[in-house]
Order: C-alpha cells, then sequence, then structure tokens
C-alpha cells in the first residue's frame, strides 16, 4: 500500500482542538500535513468554509492525497465534502472501529470525517491509523462500484 504524499486536514470549532492533537499524531508517523484550517478557536465558524477547500484538493488530487475532517459529529462536514468528484468521505464517530477498515477496503475512502464531540483523542487516533493502514481490496466489485459512484 502506497502511502499519501500528502495528509489535509481541517475543521471547524467543534474539531479544533482534536485537530490540534491529530496533527502531532500524524507528525510522529512522519506524515506530510497540511493543516487548513481552523486556525484559532472561534465558536461561530462555519464548517464548510475549511472543508471545501481540502474535499476541491482531494478531487483533483485523489490518488495521491488523502484528508481529515472534523467537525461536532462528522456527517455534515462529510456531506459536502462528498459533493466533490473523487471524494469518498466516510465518517467516524463511534467504537465501532469496523467501519473505518470497510470503508477503505471497499470504497477506497478517501477522507475520514471524524465526530470531534462523540470521540476521545485515543479513539480518533486508533481511527486514523486503521485508516492509513488499511488497502483498499481492488477486487472487481469493489472498483466496480467506485466507477459506478464516479459515473
Amino acid at each position: 500500500m502506497q502511502k499519501p504524499k500528502k495528509i489535509l486536514i481541517a475543521s471547524d470549532h467543534a474539531g479544533f482542538e482534536l485537530k490540534e492533537v491529530i496533527k502531532l499524531f500524524l507528525k510522529d508517523l512522519d506524515y506530510e500535513i497540511e493543516d487548513k484550517g481552523a486556525f484559532e478557536y472561534h465558536s461561530e465558524d462555519d464548517y464548510p468554509d475549511f472543508v471545501k477547500p481540502v474535499a476541491f484538493e482531494i478531487s483533483q488530487n485523489s490518488e495521491e492525497y488523502k484528508a481529515i475532517i472534523l467537525g461536532a459529529s462528522g456527517q455534515g462536514e462529510a456531506m459536502v465534502a462528498n459533493r466533490f468528484d473523487n471524494v469518498r468521505a466516510v465518517v467516524y464517530n463511534s467504537s465501532n472501529l469496523e467501519i473505518i477498515r470497510l470503508s477503505k477496503e471497499h470504497n477506497d475512502a478517501n477522507i475520514l470525517s471524524l465526530g470531534a464531540k462523540f470521540i476521545s483523542d485515543r479513539d480518533a487516533t486508533d481511527a486514523i491509523k486503521l485508516w492509513l493502514e488499511t488497502p483498499f481490496s481492488e477486487e472487481i466489485r469493489h472498483s466496480r462500484r467506485i466507477q459506478k459512484i464516479n459515473n
């Protein structure tokens, strides 16, 4: 499995603190990170302002880059991201890591959307590690389904 050239990361106020923890975690794993904001805590900021630029960049570089986006639940963030071509965002906001494994093996998820209000720092880093280490299965049925999503 090929390591992404770069991991983009973005959050609104709800995920700001967890984003800072994740950046340190990824640096310790020797990943190149590009923080797309928020760069400081503002309780009134809006997640689409940070997620859209990330999703656009992933849509243009879906083979080389991956991204992690954060918000309160992760749901709205994933909804925004999944509006872009070539983006397959998965939400993680619980303790069932199987969703992470399946999202990579079957759907080649290239954005991980984390619900910061529902997971601990450890839950987040465990999910990220699994997401980064799980390869796409490349089975014909899964590749065919991704093609159907893209078309």
